[in-house]
């Protein structure tokens, strides 16, 4: 039977909770089946169910609804590995927020979030594979790290338009309202928080789109170093790096992984996408990047893409969103 995986450097951030709370985290650790040496070593991964068990198990222990917002303070951009570096010198939280969805395979095996533009701002929306993974701690976690990095990136007084919470209110519901700094509604539909667009698409101080792009290439190599169960993550990776030469196919990347193009079918089909899927979801990916950060012309991110000549990438763009790049990048 196939397990997801999550990254277990990740797992520091509940580590430096259960500390802050003067509480030993080894032995709770390992009744939970989860190895602390596996913590100082990069890439290592621990079993997603184990980990969801650690949660509940520290929602009894720490006596402390709201616990999970101390992840705010003791989260570090090495919890996250490349991601986390990625991140804080992405151009602008926008694109921060994107490499964290479209890199989530870092993290973990499931998908984390989803990111949602509506006339209140931009949305970023916890999502769960099943239920069993909707812990309320670990989601005020998520959300108060979403915010710190923002903040860490941005300025330390951002503040988000609204978060949404599906719990109760608990009783230290004040520790919310003083650390978000916006409405906070409770008992609602999803755990959510939306940032305000002059925000998001602002250029930030720490940009550094050179540094951002190596620690992608990090990044691609171990989601291509990832077991057979991510062929999702690997054809990506594979993609991303293939995409200059205007030679991308099923069957280069099929040669890449060293398996046939029949099978490299079957085992998207399997995974329920396909390779022309996925190839349009990342030129899609690529394309508003580029544009958005203004680095290069619109020919050369059409070569980027692997597109032969700028009117093919035009035509393409236009099929996809409805407007030319150029309509985009000014709108950008």
């Amino acid at each position: 039977m196939l397990h997801a995986m999550n990254n277990a450097s990740l797992l520091n951030v509940l580590w430096n909770i259960l500390e802050s709370y003067g509480i030993h985290p080894e032995p709770l650790l390992r009744e939970m089946a989860l190895d602390p040496e596996l913590m100082k070593q990069p890439g290592a991964r621990y079993r997603l169910d184990n980990i969801d068990n650690l949660w509940r198990k520290v929602s009894e222990v720490i006596d402390d609804p709201c616990f999970g917002l101390k992840a705010a303070v003791v989260w570090h951009p090495s919890n996250l590995g490349a991601l986390g570096y990625a991140m804080l010198a992405s151009n602008t939280l926008r694109t921060g927020l994107e490499r964290m969805d479209r890199y989530h395979g870092v993290i973990s095996d499931d998908k984390i979030m989803k990111l949602d533009e509506t006339e209140a701002g931009l949305t970023v929306t916890l999502v769960f594979s099943h239920a069993k993974r909707d812990i309320p701690e670990r989601n005020d976690a998520a959300l108060a790290t979403i915010m710190s990095m923002c903040r860490l990136n941005y300025i330390k007084e951002l503040a988000p338009v609204s978060v949404t919470i599906t719990r109760p209110q608990p009783s230290c519901s004040p520790k919310f309202f003083e650390y978000f700094r916006c409405p906070v509604l409770f008992e609602a539909p999803t755990y959510s928080l939306t940032l305000p667009i002059e925000a998001v698409d602002k250029t930030l101080p720490g940009s550094n789109p050179q540094l951002a792009e190596l620690n992608d290439q990090v990044m691609i190599d171990y989601l291509a170093e990832l077991d057979h169960d991510n062929i999702t993550h690997k054809v990506k990776a594979v993609i991303i790096d293939q995409l200059p030469s205007s030679k991308v196919t099923d069957e280069t990347v099929a040669r890449k992984l060293y398996v046939s193009s029949r099978k490299l079918q079957r085992q998207l089909q399997s995974a329920g996408t396909t390779f022309n899927t996925l190839l349009n979801e990342i030129r899609q990916d690529l394309a508003k990047k580029y544009l958005r950060e203004q680095h290069n012309n619109i020919t050369e991110i059409g070569f980027l893409l692997g597109f032969s000549e700028s009117r093919a990438f035009s035509r393409a763009f236009k099929r996809w969103l409805g407007v030319t790049p150029s309509e985009y990048r000014k709108a950008a």
